[in-house]
Formats: structure tokens, sequence, C-alpha cells
């Protein structure tokens, strides 16, 4: 029986962008299928001087149920009214008329001033923004300053907030410019210690307005 020659540079093996890979066990092997994942919009707030920021499921066509097993938001040069500001986050389990749940989380940091200073080029433990069992805003970055270019942008994933069985996890990074100036980028997770529905989620600075920004929320199938 003949061989035939492979010319093994002109063979494609990556999935269409529609597809990824998948394990079979029937076939001891992988094969392609439907890649999910797809971030779908569903709010977006813009702040102008407001307290807080809040999305709140059913309310003002916001989705924060079992729609999703995992929600998104983009919060995008959050700048506070006042100098030296922490922006944060609590969940609510009764639709927004409290948002008081109990966190246990973890939170570091990375530090570099716009000098170059040695003594602000750090990477520490932030045990004044972690939480142990409480009710308190969940602090998420350094104190940010409110000069005209100064702001903050992150990310915070939110998982299965519509499950009655476990706890709900969450992971936050983003970047800030703190008063010094200097550049932090924060990094914090944990969990609402509840096994009751997070239905609503809020963003504030602790003593000041939101001056502006926006806080974009999205789906994952």
């Amino acid at each position: 029986m003949a061989l035939n020659k492979l010319k093994f540079n002109s063979i494609n093996v990556t999935p269409a962008a529609s597809e990824a890979l998948k394990f079979n066990s029937s076939a001891n092997g992988f094969e392609t299928g439907s890649a999910g994942g797809a971030m779908t919009f569903i709010k977006k707030l813009t702040a102008s001087s407001d307290s807080t920021l809040s999305f709140v499921d059913g309310s003002s066509d916001v989705v924060l149920d079992n729609t999703y097993k995992e929600y998104i938001f983009h919060v995008i040069n959050a700048h506070p009214s006042a100098d030296a500001k922490n922006f944060g986050f609590q969940g609510s389990t009764d639709s927004g008329s409290s948002y008081a749940t109990t966190i246990t989380s973890t939170h570091f940091q990375a530090r570099h001033d716009e000098a170059g200073s040695g003594s602000h080029q750090t990477l520490d433990y932030q045990a004044g923004r972690d939480l142990a069992q409480s009710t308190s805003l969940q602090r998420l970055t350094e104190t940010i300053g409110a000069d005209n270019d100064e702001s903050c942008s992150g990310i915070l994933h939110l998982f299965n907030p519509s499950s009655t069985t476990f706890v709900k996890h969450f992971i936050w990074v983003a970047n800030g410019v703190q008063d010094t100036p200097l550049s932090v980028n924060s990094f914090c997770a944990g969990y609402f210690n509840t096994t009751s529905a997070i239905d609503a989620i809020q963003f504030k600075f602790e003593s000041a307005n939101i001056d502006s920004g926006d806080i974009v929320l999205y789906g994952i199938n």
C-alpha cells in the first residue's frame, strides 16, 4: 500500500472562531463544538454627581438572576467628587432595600508613583481593605484622587448570584490613580456568605459622590 506524504505546514488544526475544543469521553479525545461564553450587554449606568450607582434585578431593564451564571461589571473612569476616597461595592438580597450582605474577602495591590520613588514601588497585602464576616462596604481601590485627570477603572466578576445553595464568589481587578499621585493596581476577591440570592449590586465612593464615570453590566452565556 502506498503512503501519501503530508505537508504539515499546510494543515490548519485551529478551530473556527465559533467553535471550541471539548472532550468527548466516549471517543476518548477532543472534538470541536459550540464555544459559548458570549458576552451579552445588559445595562449601562452613567454617573453625574450620583451618591450611588445600583443594578437591581427587574428594575430599569436590569437582569441579575438565573439567566446567566456569571455577570461582569466594567467600571470606566469612576471619578470622585472629593479627594482621596475609596471606591467600593455591596450586594443586596432584598431587591436593593438594603446593601449589607456578609462578606469575607482578601485584597492586595501593586503601587508605583509618577516620580519612580522606591518607597512607592510596593506589592503588599491590604489588611485595611479585606473583610471578615462583615456587612461593610467592600473597598475595591486605594484612595482615588479628585483632580480632573484622576479616576479608577476595573472589572468585577460575580458568579452565580441567584444560587440558593452556594455562597456567591466575586473577583475584582483594577487600576486607579491615588491622590499622591500613584498608579495602583488593585486585586480583591471574596464571597458573599449567604445562600440567599444576590439580586442587586451597588457601587459608591466612601463619603463622596461618583462625580462622573460609567458602569456597564454584561451577562456571560
